[in-house]
């Protein structure tokens, strides 16, 4: 079986831009998703994904992922996933032992930068870079999947 164990966070400050190896735009939607699962479709440059993911709460749950033809991929972004899409930047920053993942938002959910890093195991330690913000891994807003349907712009809270 697929897993998944993936820890979220805020991000504090910029310093992280300096860092990136790589970045990749990547657009996505969504075909299905409740409490029981996620189906999604994404585009990563010219690289097309089906991803199947459980809806359990947490930093642990099921996952499958399948590449498929980038022409596919789009036709699906375009004709059957739930609009609107979901668009962001995803940049790579390498950090101690871990390739942080560090999605920033665009459209509705502008303003939102999270970095994400997969683990091994749920209770492997990880070096924290000083950029790093609060840790929102049970917070169910910042799944992509919710994402989707409750733009951050909608929810957030006004910076003072």
């Amino acid at each position: 079986m697929g897993v998944e164990i993936e820890r979220k966070f805020l991000i504090r400050d910029e310093s992280w831009r300096s860092q990136a190896e790589r970045s990749v735009k990547m657009r996505q939607g969504y075909l299905t998703s409740d409490a029981r699962c996620s189906v999604r479709v994404r585009l990563a440059g010219e690289r097309g994904f089906l991803n199947i993911k459980s809806g359990t709460l947490g930093i642990q749950r099921s996952e499958f992922e399948y590449p498929i033809p980038a022409a596919e991929a789009e036709e699906m972004l375009d004709t059957l996933c739930e609009q609107p899409l979901l668009e962001k930047t995803r940049h790579f920053v390498r950090h101690g032992q871990h390739l942080w993942e560090i999605d920033e938002f665009a459209g509705d959910n502008a303003g939102l930068i999270v970095a994400e890093v997969e683990l091994r195991r749920p209770d492997e330690a990880f070096a924290r870079p000083d950029w790093l913000g609060e840790d929102v891994s049970h917070d169910i807003r910042y799944y992509n999947s919710q994402l989707a349907r409750h733009p951050y712009r909608a929810w957030r809270c006004p910076r003072g």
